[in-house]
């Protein structure tokens, strides 16, 4: 079985936190099966927020609905101080706010009930999408437009992904590639792929679909 060892040269430090301490129990014996160091647990949100701000985590899990703060909350405000990526654990009920944590900077999810099985492949492309997340954000020079690029990019790494049948890390070292090597943003790279994409749609749908003459 691959572990987050084999995956990187140290193993990633995590933080987790929920306010039900056997949801705890299981998801650190899990982490720690897969090579992962559990730093801290925090039964709510503001433990989590300060214990991150203290021990500077690779990541933070934490249950999406907690006392005090949630989960959301707390990942905006990590993602705004520039602290830590957050995955929320949810529940089939919670996937309504996925909007709203987007819009908080969230980097992945995690549906309870989970397996060991899923929790790898969530947690190393969090930590992917979080080194490109910082990489938009040196690059827009602001946290807000960052998100507002990221969202790009993401729907711009879908179309490639689709089209060309590429892994997500190769998409988006497509989307930077061409940014450099044409010297333009790589918001203006994930737009213009969006509108190649809309026109080539369009065109098929034109032709599956001709339209009849007078």
């Amino acid at each position: 079985m691959r572990t987050a060892a084999s995956v990187r040269a140290t193993p990633s430090r995590i933080i987790i936190a929920d306010d039900e301490s056997l949801i705890r129990l299981d998801l650190r014996e899990m982490l720690i099966h897969l090579g992962y160091d559990v730093i801290g647990e925090a039964g709510d949100g503001r433990v989590a927020m300060d214990l991150a701000r203290k021990l500077l985590p690779d990541l933070v899990i934490m249950d999406i609905k907690m006392p005090d703060v949630d989960g959301i909350t707390a990942a905006e405000a990590l993602t705004r101080e520039r602290i830590a990526p957050v995955v929320l654990l949810t529940a089939y009920s919670d996937l309504v706010l996925v909007d709203r944590a987007k819009e908080a900077g969230v980097v992945g999810y995690v549906v309870k009930p989970f397996r060991e099985t899923e929790l790898m492949p969530v947690i190393e492309l969090s930590l992917a999408r979080f080194d490109e997340f910082r990489a938009l954000e040196r690059e827009v020079g602001g946290l807000k437009d960052a998100l507002e690029t990221r969202k790009l990019v993401e729907r711009a790494k879908g179309v490639l992904m689709e089209v060309h049948g590429l892994r997500e890390a190769e998409a988006f070292h497509r989307i930077r590639k061409t940014s450099m090597d044409a010297r333009k943003s790589m918001r203006d790279v994930a737009e213009a792929i969006l509108l190649t994409h809309e026109m080539d749609v369009s065109v098929a749908n034109a032709g599956d679909n001709p339209a009849s003459d007078a």
